[in-house]
């Protein structure tokens, strides 16, 4: 199967999600605005997800997919030797997530103490919610965790589909409680019910998915039973890879948690601004960095176990260009336009135009580390994929040391914004570094060839961006005028974008019959 059709099964999937979840936020702002219950929510929220793409979504499968496709091999050859790991492994994970679980439960006071505003945890009656609301929630993480396995089962067997779909049941849970809460009187009462209906539906949803993957993996012949935990040679190597995995893998999460404290030194709202800001961020990094650092990792270890180094280099090729071509183009629309998305679609209800205006300046500082975050998925998987977990980790302290010193430089003179532009300095110095690091190797290097394209992308898109910041001024009062007046402005803006850059790709030779071919080619 090709990486664009890989890809695209992923990718389509996740949009689908991601479009619940863009839903999921509007409704979101329009009921709990930003401040007080809001931030709360957000809060509550953040803290077992976070803790989620890092363990699991990051570290555990980046380190999990490789040690399967050793035991696993294709064409309807014995399982037997795999799902002997897989057991073993998951006779482990539950009891290390039954211990955490109620660990995270006992401490959770303290846990939401250190990233509380000072506003939010003055507020005792709203402080004390969020520490509910973040009990009741944790347990996704320990649904997810599970959930997680068994994705990697499905996406090593090439059957991506179940696991890319598994998300939409969370936002389905969340927008019901969401449409729920909004049918009630709008005050503070009714925002913390519907705030404790969110967190209700969050473990509801992990749940949810959990039984779906596993129903899947059944039907693929993948049936798991408990064994008695045990340290084997298989979870002792799976853990020696997980531990600087953890940091290697999933540098953007705990970039999360470092913003978190600094967020607690800025005004009221400042979290829910970047929580809004970030689902517009995660539209292109969430369907597209997760899409192809997924659908990449299990074909890079097969090349490389079967020493086809020729192929790993193709298929890492195919894999930066594709993901430039994708992000590159959004990155800059979303930095020019942000402010136009979020006041056509957060503006309303509980959200006021002053807070979309400043979740829109948050986005345009969000998108400018967009393509680096998306090219840190696409080259760590090169190195896990030959069980290197040591250069991630490297590469990862040192994008987050500027991080943080970015973050005490800017935060003070420009608020939340300078969370986000701390953010992008990390993610670009993590991503030059990795790239650096493979050359050195001789794991992969960009051709003239790819690089002449990326310039060329790169050019489309400046011209795309001069467009965009040409007509933003005309759509102004329609930004936030009805219904019909938003979405026709949104269109114009989208419709005028991808027209300049489709238009100039094509001239310039991005597009071109040779470059499809080269992506559509079977990844192995």
């Amino acid at each position: 199967m090709s990486l664009v059709r890989n890809v695209g099964t992923i990718g389509g999937l996740t949009a689908v999600s991601r479009v619940f979840g863009f839903a999921r936020d509007i409704l979101l702002a329009r009921v709990l605005g930003a401040g007080g219950v809001a931030d709360a929510w957000q809060l509550a929220f953040q803290l077992p997800n976070i803790f989620r793409r890092l363990f699991a979504e990051g570290a555990f499968s980046q380190a999990f997919v490789p040690l399967f496709n050793r035991h696993y091999k294709e064409e309807g050859a014995d399982l037997s030797e795999a799902r002997r790991f897989s057991e073993e492994v998951l006779a482990i994970l539950i009891p290390i997530l039954i211990v955490f679980s109620a660990i995270a439960l006992i401490v959770m006071p303290w846990v939401m103490g250190l990233f509380a505003s000072d506003g939010l945890e003055n507020d005792r009656d709203t402080f004390s919610l969020a520490i509910l609301m973040a009990r009741i929630t944790f347990p996704y993480l320990a649904f997810m965790s599970l959930a997680t396995l068994l994705a990697a089962v499905l996406n090593s067997m090439s059957r991506f589909a179940a696991a890319a779909a598994a998300p939409i049941m969370l936002n389905i849970c969340l927008i019901t409680a969401l449409v729920i809460g909004a049918g009630m009187d709008g005050g503070e009462e009714a925002r913390e019910k519907t705030g404790l209906m969110l967190a209700i539906a969050v473990s509801a949803s992990g749940l949810f998915q959990l039984l779906w993957l596993g129903f899947w993996a059944w039907r693929s012949g993948f049936s798991m039973r408990l064994r008695r935990p045990r340290i084997t040679a298989g979870v002792r190597e799976l853990g020696i890879l997980v531990l600087p995995a953890i940091f290697g893998a999933g540098v953007y999460q705990i970039s999360r948690f470092i913003d978190l404290f600094f967020i607690a030194t800025l005004p009221e709202s400042s979290i829910t601004y970047l929580a809004m800001a970030d689902r517009l961020n995660q539209l292109p990094l969430g369907i597209i960095g997760i899409a192809l650092g997924t659908a990449i990792l299990p074909s890079l270890s097969r090349f490389i176990a079967n020493e086809d180094a020729g192929g790993a280099f193709r298929l890492q090729s195919n894999a930066v260009e594709l993901a430039l071509l994708l992000t590159l183009p959004a990155a800059i629309a979303l930095f020019v336009s942000g402010s136009a998305f979020t006041r056509a679609f957060y503006t309303g209800g509980a959200y006021t135009l002053a807070d979309s205006l400043q979740t829109g300046a948050v986005v345009s500082g969000l998108v400018v580390g967009l393509p680096a975050y998306v090219l840190v998925k696409v080259l760590v998987p090169n190195f896990f994929a030959r069980k290197d977990t040591r250069t991630p980790v490297y590469t990862a302290a040192t994008g987050l040391v500027l991080n943080v010193i970015a973050n005490f430089i800017l935060v003070p003179r420009l608020g939340v914004v300078g969370l986000a532009l701390g953010g992008a300095i990390g993610a670009w110095t993590n991503c030059g570094l990795l790239y650096l690091l493979l050359v050195r190797k001789g794991y992969y290097h960009l051709t003239p060839l790819v690089a002449g394209r990326i310039a060329r992308i790169a050019l489309a898109g400046a011209a795309m961006g001069a467009a965009l910041w040409y007509a933003m001024p005309y759509g102004a009062d329609w930004y936030t005028g009805s219904l019909p007046e938003r979405v026709a402005a949104i269109v114009a803006l989208v419709a005028l974008g991808a027209a300049v850059f489709f238009a100039l790709a094509a001239v310039l030779g991005v597009l071109s019959r040779e470059t499809m071919r080269q992506l559509t080619r079977r990844t192995g």
